[in-house]
């Protein structure tokens, strides 16, 4: 008996042994214009068989950088794409740099609006300036109820940009920021919608499930 154990490991085993097999074929064919049609029809029947390829970007150049790692990068083609060498494939990812929590002053209004208010200091003087200002102010005080559910000041919210900023922001003479029941209220309102258009989903898919019994048991 010729058992898979027995066989050479497969390099994508999502592809199958067959199109392994296809690409030693490809290997050893001697006329490089057969190599390229034989390759070809093998890049098609890859993405038959992973048509969810489709939806990544890019995805005929990664059906070649599949092709060249089952061919174990010894491939003599002409690939429409470079194709990728051993140590490029298994090249270790950058590593990625994590923000120090210790450097968040605030941790209720987190990261991305501190570094919003960094960079409004940025903005020179004017009405985009004191729109931007506000627009954050907002968004400060929606996080912060998000935290705590009662009610918060605007001095408090003010206080608190001009503490992130280091002072080097001025506040618009006359801001009034959105009231406290508004911003609650919204969002009391986007967590129901988002609820209700889930079981919207499900309930939907509920129903098609059981057309769809009742179309087979017609049949039968």
């Amino acid at each position: 008996m010729d058992y898979n154990t027995n066989r050479k490991k497969l390099e994508l085993p999502e592809y199958g042994r067959n199109v392994q097999e296809m690409v030693a074929i490809i290997k050893n064919t001697p006329d490089r214009e057969e190599r390229n049609r034989l390759a070809k029809s093998t890049i098609q029947l890859m993405g038959n068989m992973n048509p969810q390829l489709r939806d990544v970007a890019d995805y005929k150049h990664k059906l070649w950088d599949h092709l060249a790692v089952i061919a174990n990068f010894d491939l003599d083609i002409d690939s429409p794409y470079p194709l990728p060498t051993q140590a490029e494939i298994h090249q270790k990812p950058m590593k990625m740099k994590y923000s120090n929590p210790d450097e968040i002053r605030f941790k209720h209004y987190g990261k991305i609006l501190e570094d919003m208010v960094r960079k409004a200091t940025q903005y020179p003087d004017g009405e985009e300036k004191d729109a931007l200002i506000a627009t954050i102010a907002n968004q400060m005080k929606k996080s912060f109820l998000t935290w705590n559910r009662e009610t918060v000041s605007d001095d408090v919210i003010f206080a608190d940009m001009l503490a992130i900023a280091c002072n080097r922001l001025k506040i618009p003479e006359g801001l009034k920021l959105k009231d406290s029941r508004d911003l609650l209220r919204q969002q009391a309102m986007a967590t129901v919608g988002g609820a209700t258009a889930n079981n919207g989903k499900k309930h939907k898919g509920k129903k098609q499930a059981k057309k769809k019994q009742k179309t087979s048991a017609s049949r039968a």
